[in-house]
């Protein structure tokens, strides 16, 4: 799965990116975005702007929003067989900016798992796969705009890390991601494969990330960097 993640770099860094889409100028850096937490994606619509959604999908239909708690993640194999994503699939998607995510890997031996931080080997920002909706209630003024990311197995590179990776999307897949059409199945599933490990990297970091209040440049340092005080 995909359940914390970062998006640090500077609003200059992410235009130039990202220079299809129109990126926020008061983006404030984010090292430890954490679920029900609102996070910049830029959905399907013809604008080509980032917005802000809620982490963590709430179908339409849905009669509690706390739904959305357990919505943070949708697999793509599955994608086309739950209710709550088959509808955002064909008509409702977006990218999720980001520059780095964190995965939490087994130790033998140890109770404790080892945070590990992940992110691309050029430390460019880049894009995730994601899904979005609209809610609202009845006794509320503005509709709820929500989103999920969209995981898939793991490339040879993060296999020993973790059984799930994001969807990362190469920028030609952006505009077919994006387009405000319907789209079938046929032409969406090829593209949510695995990124190519080669061009990722990853290392330890302090548990001062499992802590979701923390966030700071510290979650993102080395362990070897970290202050003991950090634990």
């Amino acid at each position: 799965m995909c359940g914390r993640f970062t998006l640090a770099s500077d609003a200059e860094t992410l235009q130039q990116v990202f220079f299809d889409f129109e990126v926020p100028m008061n983006l404030s850096p984010r090292y430890n975005i954490s679920p029900t937490q609102d996070i910049a994606a830029v959905p399907n619509t013809r604008e080509k702007q980032a917005e802000f959604f809620h982490w963590g999908l709430i179908p339409s239909w849905a009669k509690d929003p706390k739904i959305g708690n357990r919505m943070i993640n949708a697999r793509s194999e599955t994608l086309v067989e739950k209710p709550s994503f088959r509808n955002a699939y064909k008509r409702r998607r977006c990218l999720v900016l980001a520059d780095g995510y964190y995965e939490w890997q087994k130790i033998p031996g140890e109770r404790a798992k080892q945070p590990v931080y992940i992110r691309l080997k050029s430390q460019k920002p880049f894009a995730v796969a994601g899904l979005w909706e609209v809610w609202q209630a009845k006794d509320m003024d503005e509709p709820l705009k929500s989103c999920t990311i969209i995981t898939c197995p793991p490339n040879a590179f993060l296999e020993e890390i973790h059984h799930r990776m994001p969807v990362i999307l190469p920028a030609d897949a952006y505009a077919q991601w994006l387009s405000p059409d319907e789209q079938s199945v046929d032409v969406l599933q090829p593209l949510l494969i695995p990124y190519p490990g080669e061009e990722m990297e990853a290392y330890p970091v302090s548990r001062f990330v499992n802590r979701p209040t923390n966030d700071s440049p510290g979650c993102i340092a080395p362990l070897e960097a970290n202050d003991l005080s950090l634990f």
